[in-house]
């Protein structure tokens, strides 16, 4: 692919698009959602396809170039490594250090994608509008002056592939410069299209790692990138009885059972973590559930800020069900939330997210329990 101005450009389709349609990007994965993206969108717009290049593997840019040049669209690659790499792959280390759990996908989507990406592609082909393969929905509320983001439905249901939670983190000014145009369909509709068009991709399966450590082997990521020995250290219960050695915090996660080591009548659980002593808590299951938590890092999608007690649904992780609860403000920089039931491995780093029926409120990073 030659370069252009500082982009990757594909040559494919390049006398084509010259219509008077409105301009929009579409950030092309190289998967089945954004191409079939692509599909519902190619007769409505004068689509433009971008590809982020976030490592030296170019295959997302390649396969991205062969969907959109067999419809004649134009493509485009930016190459974002090195802003990925520093917000994204080492706030992800940092955490893990800190003795927290990351969601490097959140961070991705608030600062990368829908950050540095869009901007660097809508001032590079002079377009202000971008659409993705997310299954989400927009809608702009005129009682509130604001846009929305909503769950992603079919046939008249919430869709299992909803990924608002990914997707808190989203300015209103992001949001009005946004098309989901599969947050209407299941993802069994998805690949009925993308076979109708015979698409390659229509059968890959849906990615489930974290696109920068494919293997999943987390601990082993962090140790070759630091070059860092992590140091091991007490296994202990609530009491502070040591029952045996962990081989350093970045190996565990709240509500973790494999990987302790330990030998005990009943099986045990990761129940906490304190980097600062370097030390692992664990307990029985019954020891992972908790009624609250505090949440800071916060955004409002539904209103500017929280300043009164709400009773609103959250979720502490992205397949977890929604539970009811109280959403209180504190300072003004954090919020406290009170479940109406015990949730199971409350963890910190990870995202709580709240929901009024199909509409995100809002969300917020789980602090440490002081």
């Amino acid at each position: 692919m030659p370069i252009y101005m500082g982009f990757l450009c594909t040559e494919r389709g390049m006398v084509i698009n010259m219509s008077n349609k409105k301009k929009l990007l579409l950030a092309m994965s190289g998967g089945v959602d954004s191409s079939v993206a692509l599909i519902l969108l190619k007769d409505k717009f004068n689509v433009c396809g971008v590809t982020m290049i976030v490592s030296d593997d170019n295959k997302a840019a390649t396969d991205a170039e062969k969907i959109a040049g067999s419809f004649g669209i134009l493509h485009y690659a930016f190459d974002l490594k090195e802003e990925f790499t520093q917000t994204v792959v080492e706030t992800f280390i940092k955490t893990y250090e800190n003795g927290e759990t990351p969601n490097p996908c959140v961070v991705c989507n608030k600062h990368i994608k829908f950050g540095s990406f869009f901007e660097t592609a809508a001032s590079a082909l002079d377009c202000n509008m971008m659409a993705t393969g997310h299954y989400a929905r927009v809608e702009y509320d005129s009682g509130s002056g604001r846009f929305l983001l909503k769950k992603a439905v079919s046939d008249n249901k919430i869709n299992a592939k909803d990924q608002t939670y990914v997707l808190y983190t989203l300015s209103q000014e992001q949001l009005s410069r946004v098309i989901f145009p599969l947050g209407i369909l299941s993802k069994e509709q998805v690949r009925q299209i993308a076979a109708e068009n015979n698409l390659i991709n229509s059968n890959q399966p849906d990615s489930q790692d974290i696109c920068f450590i494919p293997d999943g082997d987390y601990a082993g990521f962090i140790r070759a990138y630091t070059g860092k020995a992590f140091k091991s250290g007490d296994i202990t219960d609530k009491n502070g009885n040591v029952l045996g050695q962990h081989s350093g915090l970045i190996h565990y996660t709240i509500g973790q059972r494999k990987g302790l080591g330990l030998s005990t009548p009943k099986p045990l659980y990761v129940t906490g973590k304190d980097a600062a002593l370097n030390l692992v808590t664990a307990g029985e299951s019954a020891e992972l559930f908790s009624n609250s938590l505090t949440a800071h890092n916060l955004n409002w999608i539904a209103f500017p800020e929280l300043k009164s007690t709400l009773r609103l649904y959250a979720k502490t992780r992205y397949s977890q069900p929604e539970q009811p609860c109280l959403v209180s403000p504190v300072d003004g920089k954090k919020v406290k939330v009170v479940f109406d039931s015990p949730q199971r491995a409350i963890t910190p780093g990870q995202s709580v997210v709240f929901y009024d029926n199909d509409t995100v409120v809002g969300g917020g990073v789980i602090a440490v329990d002081n």
